[in-house]
């Protein structure tokens, strides 16, 4: 678990994983995985892990290149209805939808009064770790290993169809929503300020670990969804606007599973891992910032705790000395940060579009291969035609990185929800409860780690490749147009190894 870099989240998660900075008080090691706090030896040095991980995924690429003869239509890879099975049929009836429903809707209640309503310790108020924890790590995880749950269960959504089903039948069918017209060039740059903003929170704000700040912050994100329905018609602002349908869609894309409605039926698809993520048409700017600003959130946070980062910001305390009365340490350190977000988001776009052309002109060498159907190589089609390749990276990265603090936080969960408020209750007869910090070892987390980013960064240079046969067509323009995206991918491999294996430090401004 992370501990000390100054924000209100980390302080949270410092708090909970203390027990774990004790035992490992007495450990020296070379490495230690990020996002947990006990120190790791490892058996080899770790320029030899970084090597032999940028070359699983060169030799992953070679192997593509010699035995991969296509990329898999889009609409023909093989696919099971689970409704077509007794058991799928029971998991989507209308009764066990509206039970999951109602449950959502009950937690999302219970956040919001035990954040204004209960005790102030984090550890003793159910809200932040429902957020942090439950619903941030733990829905990720569900969208992108199970299948887009968000969708079913957003209480956001949920509420507001709820009145808008009540106000249809009390106005004899009238429409809640004003219907004013999306802009088109507005595309989701909504959702991606909106993320941009949680991300803000998830890493910087101070009070990310203090319940009626996490719930009031809840209620806003809450309000301004409800006024993009309401202005926008529910469809249409879940489709463009809302951070999270946008997010947890996008992980789901990787997902097996796959929800089809048509006028004829209903298929409720299970289907080979990664395929959704294959499109034949380009993302548009705005969802392409948003997938880049995914990478560059979870790479951040875990940049901020490496002794590079912490040497940077602490080199920043003598402009404090020198203006004291404009500059506290607090207002340097969120200035610092957050700048530094900025600055992370916008290099990784702009490598990536660097990268983007230099496909672009590797696939425009072979002259049957001079054109996409129907347009010229441009940069920014080929970004956006790519850009959903990255989305198991940004999936191998969060498992690497929030795992272990899941394991932890969840715990919290079994007390808690005896005493949900903090008022001393003990409803299960649960609050007894000795959570376990050590559920998992350094050792565990770091092999975990390492496996999860190799193995994100190979499914992304397979889809990569699987795209650029299907949209340079011919062979050998597919492969050159590859050798770009494997040197990204064997140098992102390498950089994020290095980022989890450095040991954690405080900042003097944190």
């Amino acid at each position: 678990m992370r501990h000390a870099s100054g924000t209100g989240k980390t302080k949270f998660r410092k708090f909970l994983s203390v027990a774990a900075l004790v035992s490992a008080l007495a450990l020296a090691g070379v490495a230690r995985a990020h996002g947990f706090g006990e120190r790791y030896d490892l058996p080899v040095p770790l320029w030899l892990y970084l090597t032999g991980a940028g070359a699983a995924v060169g030799v992953s690429f070679l192997m593509m290149a010699l035995f991969m003869r296509g990329s898999p239509p889009s609409e023909t890879y093989p696919r099971i209805n689970l409704l077509t099975w007794r058991i799928g049929r029971a998991v989507a009836h209308p009764l066990t939808l509206s039970i999951c429903r109602a449950l959502a809707m009950a937690l999302f209640v219970l956040v919001l009064v035990a954040g204004f309503l209960g005790h102030q310790a984090p550890v003793r108020n159910i809200a932040p770790i429902m957020v942090w924890a439950i619903w941030w790590v733990g829905m990720a995880y569900v969208s992108a290993l199970l299948g887009d749950l968000w969708a079913l269960v957003s209480p956001l959504n949920i509420a507001f169809a709820w009145i808008e089903s009540a106000y249809s039948r009390a106005s004899h069918g009238a429409a809640l929503s004003l219907g004013l017209r999306y802009p088109e060039w507005l595309g989701n740059w909504p959702a991606v300020v909106l993320f941009f903003a949680f991300a803000w929170g998830e890493l910087i704000w101070e009070q990310a670990d203090v319940p009626a700040d996490v719930a009031a912050a809840v209620l806003l994100y809450g309000v301004i969804t409800w006024a993009g329905m309401l202005l926008f018609g529910r469809e249409t602002w879940l489709r463009r606007g809302e951070a999270f349908s946008l997010v947890f869609g996008l992980l789901a894309r990787f997902a097996p599973t796959e929800v089809r409605v048509s006028t004829a039926k209903r298929e409720w698809n299970l289907r080979p891992y990664a395929v959704g993520l294959l499109s034949d048409e380009p993302a548009p700017p705005s969802l392409l910032a948003l997938v880049i600003l995914m990478l560059a959130t979870v790479t951040f946070d875990g940049f901020i705790e490496t002794p590079l980062w912490v040497s940077l910001v602490d080199g920043l305390d003598g402009w404090r000395a020198q203006a004291p009365l404009l500059l506290t340490a607090g207002t340097l350190r969120a200035a610092a940060y957050t700048l530094g977000l900025v600055a992370v988001w916008l290099l990784f776009l702009s490598i990536y579009c660097v990268f983007a052309w230099m496909i672009a002109r590797m696939a425009a060498i072979t002259p049957a291969a001079a054109r996409l159907p129907g347009e010229r190589h441009e940069t920014a089609t080929v970004a956006g035609l790519f850009v959903l390749t990255l989305v198991p990276i940004a999936i191998a990265y969060h498992l690497a990185h929030y795992l272990s603090f899941l394991l932890m936080a969840g715990q919290y969960l079994i007390p808690l929800a005896s005493d949900p408020f903090g008022f001393g209750w003990d409803v299960f007869g649960t609050t007894r409860y000795f959570v376990k910090i050590g559920i998992v070892d350094a050792r565990f987390v770091w092999y975990l780690s390492v496996s999860a980013i190799v193995i994100g960064h190979v499914a992304a240079v397979y889809l990569a490749h699987a795209m650029a046969c299907r949209v340079f067509k011919e062979k050998r323009a597919a492969l050159r147009s590859q050798y770009p995206m494997l040197l990204l991918m064997i140098g992102y491999t390498m950089v994020s190894l290095w980022i989890i294996a450095q040991p954690i430090v405080t900042s003097r401004l944190g």
